[in-house]
């Protein structure tokens, strides 16, 4: 199987060879033109130069990208108990209902696209994860090759395919949030649970991982939590936006007391929570800022926004 990082060296090596014949012709047209020998020696050793510090440059960006491989990391197959081919994976009746629910909003031919879905309510059933039995299942019941249910699986991020916490936390990587702090968000949080970034509590509690934009870039910098703690029953998945370190770590501590979000009304931010109390709802964390709007308040846009123009169809 070519993986994300064997593509991604080829790609590099591919840039690599064109750089190198890039500049070699370079050298060679700097020769040509100069007509002596000792300028195509100085030339090519330039070049030969300018190939290494590219080279070394390339490697570096490259194997630092890769070692950074976000929640792709949690998509590898382990053989463990539990997440082997001889296993079993059977759904809930309350699961299988919501189920047949998902799937009945598709034509019976097109069935197949209830596949995410269906992977997202099994990886809820089953804390966070999904074993190789619980993809077969879903293959089964879609009654579609199981390897088109891996290679969507594997795509997404989002699913796991190594256990993980109680509390999923993944921080934003992406640029905008990691210009407004996210890696000082990453590091604080790494520090506070004693781990490192794919890493899970000794507890069992929280999984620390790295997400890629998670879209809403207005209110970096930002992570989301996924709560598998109650199952697919309790299920939740949050943004908490505008944070600094001081409020991800009260966060995952409310979360480690048992203390759940309130969610936040359409409108009102986080400007009705007093965050002196302990408590933290979801969305934005910056009092006084509703939604993606300006701190303050909004100055523009004050009234209702007019309705679209209809014809009358009546007449």
């Amino acid at each position: 199987e070519l993986t994300h990082t064997g593509r991604m060296r080829g790609s590099v090596l591919r840039f690599a060879a064109r750089a190198t014949a890039s500049a070699a012709r370079n050298a060679a047209h700097a020769a040509a033109s100069h007509g002596t020998d000792a300028v195509w020696r100085g030339s090519n050793a330039s070049s030969a130069a300018v190939r290494a510090a590219d080279t070394a440059w390339l490697t570096r960006v490259t194997l630092g990208a890769t070692t950074r491989a976000m929640s792709s990391l949690l998509n590898k197959h382990v053989n463990l108990p539990g997440n082997l081919e001889e296993d079993s994976f059977e759904f809930s009746d309350s699961n299988l209902e919501k189920a047949a629910e998902i799937i009945s909003r598709y034509p019976p031919n097109w069935k197949q696209s209830a596949v995410i879905p269906l992977l997202d309510l099994a990886q809820q059933q089953n804390s966070g994860w999904l074993t190789l039995s619980a993809m077969d299942k879903v293959a089964a019941i879609l009654e579609m090759p199981p390897i088109r249910v891996y290679e969507v699986m594997t795509f997404y991020t989002m699913f796991n395919r190594n256990e993980v916490g109680k509390y999923h936390v993944m921080v934003c990587g992406t640029t905008p949030c990691m210009l407004r702090g996210s890696r000082d968000i990453e590091k604080a949080l790494q520090d506070h649970l004693d781990i490192k970034t794919f890493e899970t509590t000794e507890d069992e509690m929280f999984t620390l991982g790295e997400m890629e934009c998670m879209g809403c870039c207005v209110s970096a910098p930002m992570i989301a939590v996924a709560d598998y703690s109650n199952g697919s029953k309790g299920f939740s998945y949050n943004y908490y936006e505008d944070l600094n370190p001081a409020d991800a770590i009260r966060i995952v501590e409310n979360l480690r007391k048992g203390i759940k979000p309130t969610p936040a009304a359409f409108g009102g931010g986080a400007k009705y929570m007093d965050h002196s109390e302990g408590g933290f709802m979801v969305g934005t964390q910056m009092k006084g800022r509703e939604n993606a709007g300006p701190d303050g308040g909004r100055t523009t846009l004050l009234g209702e926004p007019r309705g679209p123009y209809c014809r009358d169809l009546s007449e």
